[in-house]
């Protein structure tokens, strides 16, 4: 009978597999109105200006010409306009002359048109166009150093940068100019320089595109001609450089093959991808006199980059429909156009007109919309979460129970927390999604330099349990800034526990945020949907537990979390085909397992920023969180507590090794199936986004489960504390009469409002798009925990520090520390040593100018 259920076990398993799941669409291909042009155009100008699409310039061969017919190529210098992607095409001006071949960008409410040729030479004039009622504005910028065309070129903030082309018509080789334009310089200021070039071949049709503040030069076409030749040669390039502004060049990986001519520049989307449109790849280039129209047209894939892996991949292609007639009559057939710019408009990608065959043009406008595909979620992953979300209820549910309904019971847990269980805890309260996804995402991006920062909790353990824990214990606390009260005065302990709520509620936002992107990622529902739907099961869940319903879920939970992230980083590794061997050879060859960065710089992670940054952050975590200090308190005795704290210390190296591991195995695997990722997505979404479509059915949902509970928890930790200060500091203070049901029901409503913050601070990060929500949250603990840890730091070693001056020493350093940050003068890991530092040092001597005063 056992091995009937295991039979029907491993074919349910079998059958909700994503071995075999299929190709997702990325992109929605539709067409715009036609431009007003019997033929079509190639090497037209265009971009966006004010909202509406602008098409210019361009040249055709006429109707049913082509070079092979003895037709004449004819330029134009007619500007269109397309004001809504439902409405009509009317002309609106004209270039100073027809032209064509040049660069055209969109920049802020403008388009810039460089540069260009006509049938007898090169320009080097620079135009900017804005529609403005109905017509056309030109304002000229600086000429370019030489007349160029077939050149790319784009836009990087406010600077312009254009690469490669010719120079005449006649040019027996491809230029290596690399020039740059500041435009936020005032106008009679500005002037073109001339950088170094790429360490490769001249070049022209190639594509250029920008990421993350890169430039960055693909593919291409080279010419050469020989002493006694009279044919000047095109060779189709396809390598790819990569020029970030005062670092240079460095060489990228080579496309699959040639893209030259391709729709320029690059469509860049989500935070780690760059998408190519087709290109001539040369397989008929040297039969195009003999094909003619029975040219099959040019490569219709669209090829996507990865920055992180550095690899490339297709991801589809370009919308085509070839009609029975389509040798004879292409116009009435949709091709893949090369020789045309890549516009973005409203979020989508444009094609308008180009050369859909050597030449053959056409008016079609193409537009590309990206779509993100769902989740693959299945009924059985539903099934196990559904399952484990009644589990942890079922366990809050018990232990709450027996909670006693008062501050003590609701706060503190009544002190019996076994030692064990509160290490558990203070670690599970950390170990929420910011651990689970921001830490393999920054692994995955870069390499391990941050372990440091996570396993400097064992420096900070033995200074914790002996300076800081006597105090706490042996005064009784609720709220650990009560110590404040009695150490220095009662504004001071006010001033810290705003403090704490102020850096909590935004921590706060942090945690609800990310799970809703897994579940977004995920399942495919709005991440606002998620983020309103965590926000009320959490709230619900918080008002009707106390600590002790958190601490014996978190208990659980931590096992549900390291055995998944474990899990996971065994099927990767098994998913490779050298397994862990190859694993830890890519990933070392290529610097990936880095751990520190040897230099001493303030404004970069090196290793002794780290390690400071590191020890002072995890000090303000385990000496004035009251999230963590709150889970001292419960245990019976100081010595129970104790234990408590050196479970998390010990317990936080396996994790984060494991956690960075999966990072690193994601890079790897990655690496191998580009195609995998997600092209739209960010960083921080590769560990769910792998988790959603390739982990098997079951495992999935289990780890998706873990991770939200989990996160929950800590969400509700951070409620359950911020009511505690509140109620306790505030609330209490402020109704010194009130009986103890009072507080008890004034928390609970306290933890409702915090939801609906918490809420609405996780909605604001949908918009933030940081490149590292880990990043944002070390930033924030800088901000607002530095100082907050710098007056416990005063209180406990500096005796000789009075009320005075730690509050004057506390407003002086959160006012440097703003100024520190906003000139970004120092790295982030260095925000809590400049706030401790500062805090206490201007307290100090604040103090001792404040009693000599006084005598």
């Amino acid at each position: 009978m056992k091995k009937y259920f295991l039979y029907i076990f491993l074919l349910f398993f079998a059958l909700n597999s994503r071995a075999e799941d299929s190709p997702k669409p990325y992109l929605q291909w539709t067409q715009l109105p036609a431009i007003p042009s019997s033929v079509g155009f190639a090497g037209s100008f265009a971009g966006v200006s004010n909202g509406a699409l602008l098409v210019a310039g361009g040249s055709n061969f006429g109707a049913g010409g082509t070079p092979w017919n003895g037709a004449t190529k004819t330029w134009y210098d007619k500007i269109f306009a397309l004001e809504q992607p439902n409405g009509q095409w009317k002309e609106v001006g004209k270039l100073p002359h027809p032209l064509a071949y040049g660069i055209s960008i969109t920049w802020q409410d403008g388009v810039i048109v460089a540069g260009g040729s006509d049938a007898t030479k090169h320009y080097n004039e620079v135009l900017l166009l804005r529609y403005k009622n109905g017509a056309i504005e030109r304002e000229n910028l600086p000429a370019l150093p030489t007349p160029i065309a077939n050149a790319c070129g784009v836009v990087i903030g406010s600077t312009l940068y254009i690469a490669g082309g010719t120079t005449t018509p006649t040019a027996t080789q491809a230029s290596t100019n690399f020039w740059v334009l500041d435009l936020a310089q005032p106008a009679a200021q500005r002037a073109w320089k001339t950088e170094t070039p790429w360490p490769g071949p001249g070049r022209m049709l190639a594509v250029a595109a920008t990421q993350e503040g890169a430039f960055y030069l693909l593919s291409g076409a080279t010419l050469t001609k020989q002493p006694g030749d009279s044919t000047v040669h095109r060779t189709f390039l396809k390598d790819a450089y990569k020029y970030i502004p005062g670092k240079g060049w460095s060489r990228i990986a080579d496309l699959p093959q040639s893209v030259a001519a391709a729709p320029s520049p690059a469509f860049t989307t989500g935070q780690t991808h760059l998408l190519v449109f087709g290109g001539d790849n040369g397989k008929y280039f040297d039969q195009n006199a003999t094909l003619q129209q029975k040219h099959p047209g040019f490569s219709t894939e669209v090829w996507m980059y990865n920055s992180i892996t550095d690899t490339w991949s297709t991801i589809g292609n370009i919308f085509t429909d070839h009609k029975a007639d389509a040798e004879s009559n292409p116009l009435n057939s949709t091709w893949a156009p090369v020789t045309t710019p890549a516009v973005v408009w409203n979020g989508n990608l444009v094609l308008p007109g180009g050369e859909v065959r050597p030449g053959t043009r056409t008016n079609r406008v193409l537009m590309a919309t990206p779509i993100q595909p769902p989740g693959g979620f299945r009924i059985f992953d539903w099934t196990i979460v559904g399952i484990y979300f009644l589990l942890v209820i079922a366990i809050s549910v018990i232990v709450s129970r027996n909670m006693q309904r008062t501050t003590s019971g609701f706060f503190l847990g009544g002190g019996k927390i076994p030692w064990w269980a509160a290490g558990l805890s203070i670690f599970g309260s950390k170990l929420s999604a910011l651990t689970f996804i921001a830490i393999p995402a920054k692994a995955y991006a870069t390499d391990w330099v941050y372990l440091l920062n996570n396993v400097m909790i064992v420096v900070v353990a033995p200074i914790v349990v002996y300076f800081y824990l006597p105090y706490f214990r042996k005064l009784k606390l609720t709220s650990v800034y009560e110590y404040l009260n009695i150490r220095f005065n009662r504004p001071v302990k006010w001033l810290g526990s705003l403090t704490f709520v102020l850096f909590q509620v935004s921590r706060l936002g942090i945690v609800i945020y990310l799970p809703a992107l897994v579940l977004s990622a995920v399942t495919g529902i709005n991440i606002f949907i998620c983020i309103i739907g965590t926000s009320l099961i959490t709230t619900a869940y918080s008002v009707s537990g106390g600590i002790e319903a958190v601490v014996w879920t978190e208990v659980m939970q931590v096992g549900v979390l390291l055995g998944g992230a474990l899990a996971t980083l065994f099927f990767i590794a098994g998913s490779l085909h050298g397994g862990f061997g190859q694993l830890f050879t890519e990933a070392m060859d290529h610097d990936k397992f880095r751990l520190a960065i040897t230099d001493w710089t303030i404004t970069e992670p090196v290793l002794w920023v780290v390690f400071v940054g590191g020890f002072l952050t995890q000090l303000v975590t385990y000496s004035s969180d009251q999230v963590v200090v709150q889970r001292y308190l419960t245990t019976s005795t100081e010595k129970e507590a104790k234990k408590s704290i050196y479970t998390n210390a010990i317990l936080v190296i396996p994790a984060s090794l494991i956690f960075f591991s999966v990072g690193t195995a994601l890079w790897v695997y990655y690496r191998h199936h580009p195609a995998s990722l997600n092209p739209h997505g960010r960083t921080d979404d590769v560990f769910p986004w792998y988790i959603s479509n390739q982990l098997p059915t079951g495992l999935a949902g289990l780890v998706i489960a873990g991770l939200f509970a989990a996160t929950m928890s800590t969400i509700s930790s951070s409620m359950n504390s911020i009511a505690t200060v509140i109620t306790t500091d505030f609330y209490q203070s402020a109704k010194p009469a009130s009986t103890d049901r009072q507080r008890f029901a004034f928390a609970r409503w306290v933890t409702v409002l915090l939801g609906a913050v918490g809420c609405l601070i996780a909605i604001y990060m949908v918009y933030l798009r940081n490149a590292s929500i880990w990043d944002q949250y070390i930033k924030i603990i800088g901000l607002f925990g530095g100082c907050l840890a710098g007056m416990f730091v005063a209180g406990i070693f500096f005796p000789r520090i009075n009320s005075k001056g730690i509050f004057i020493g506390f407003v002086v350093s959160a006012i440097c520390l703003y100024f520190i940050q906003a000139a970004s003068i120092i790295n982030f890991f260095l925000y809590p040593a400049a706030a401790v530092f500062i805090c206490v040092l201007v307290a100090y001597v604040a103090s001792m100018l404040l009693s000599r005063g006084n005598k």
